[in-house]
């Protein structure tokens, strides 16, 4: 078989998904779609997702979609629910079973369960005839023309098509909600989203002892020793009542030797920035890497209401903190 023909190959597949996946456009605008979201809408508990094989892979990754997007969702094995873990559905609860044929044996001999618990059960199948679609209160037609597989046999367009219409109740849910961006990175407090989102600078800012601080009359070779021990690149200037009274960093370092100033003889109060920028406790890392970014400082003071010196920070803090 030569390059071309496992590239035709390959294109086929690809446009028998995506026929498969354009052909539920009209599902969705049937009653079932509309009535299963109001049912999971209305679930008081967890949305149990259910499925079996290939449908099994499917329903766990919509199941983990719902949760992280605001629809408290877990799944359940259709043949580990037979051995206890029936358990795990309560009567506040909704099931979403995915079968293509609506026929598999372990979702069927759960049925009655399911119906004695009094729990809405929602279907998502190939086959609107089938035992699975018939008991459900709402069935989602996921059928397809054909599989992508050329023998007909491997779960390919169809569940292709289970998944989109996953993704779409999903997404649904997700709008209705009134779900943010804010409570999206609350479930993903490992990721990017998350910290840029949740992270606060109390969480990254030096404090206590490894505050590169130092008096008004300091002597500046002083003041350098403080910048080169606690390496921060600037050390804090504060007056005697403890308030941030300016900055020195390695850029007035380059301006005071510019400007022929005797290092062995000024004051830091001589050559500091003052009127400094500063952050405040509570502020997201995110925040403040914007003002580094947009200000080209690369280290900030941290200061309370009052103008007390609390932390300090600079920009290698948060960029180990994969605030980017």
């Amino acid at each position: 078989m030569d390059d071309t023909k496992l590239q035709e190959l390959a294109l086929a597949v690809i446009n028998t998904e995506a026929r498969a996946i354009t052909g539920l456009a009209d599902r969705i605008r049937e009653p079932a779609f509309v009535h299963a979201c109001r049912l999971m809408l209305a679930c008081r508990g967890r949305v149990v997702v259910i499925g079996m094989g290939k449908s099994g892979h499917i329903a766990g990754k919509l199941a983990a979609t719902l949760a992280s997007t605001g629809t408290p969702a877990f799944f359940v094995h259709p043949g580990e629910a037979s051995h206890g873990d029936l358990g795990m559905i309560t009567g506040s609860d909704v099931v979403l079973a995915l079968s293509n044929s609506g026929e598999t044996d372990e979702i069927i001999t759960i049925l009655p369960i399911i119906k004695r618990l009094h729990v809405p059960l929602i279907a998502m199948t190939g086959n609107p005839s089938s035992t699975l679609a018939q008991a459900a209160g709402a069935h989602i037609n996921v059928s397809v023309e054909k599989e992508a597989c050329p023998l007909g046999l491997a779960p390919t367009a169809s569940t292709t098509a289970a998944l989109a219409m996953g993704d779409a109740l999903a997404i649904a849910l997700l709008e209705s909600r009134g779900f943010t961006e804010e409570d999206f990175a609350r479930s993903h407090p490992g990721g990017t989203l998350g910290r840029r989102l949740l992270l606060l600078i109390d969480d990254l800012m030096h404090t206590g002892e490894a505050i590169p601080v130092v008096g008004l009359d300091t002597p500046l070779l002083d003041a350098l020793m403080e910048m080169s021990r606690k390496g921060l690149g600037m050390t804090a200037v504060v007056d005697a009542a403890g308030k941030l009274a300016g900055v020195f960093t390695d850029g007035d370092l380059r301006r005071t030797i510019d400007n022929k100033v005797d290092v062995h003889k000024a004051r830091v109060r001589e050559v500091m920035t003052a009127n400094c920028k500063s952050v405040h406790p509570g502020m997201l890392a995110a925040e403040v890497l914007q003002i580094m970014d947009s200000t080209k400082i690369n280290s900030l003071p941290v200061v309370n209401g009052e103008n007390d010196l609390v932390g300090a920070l600079n920009i290698h803090d948060l960029l180990r903190a994969g605030v980017v």
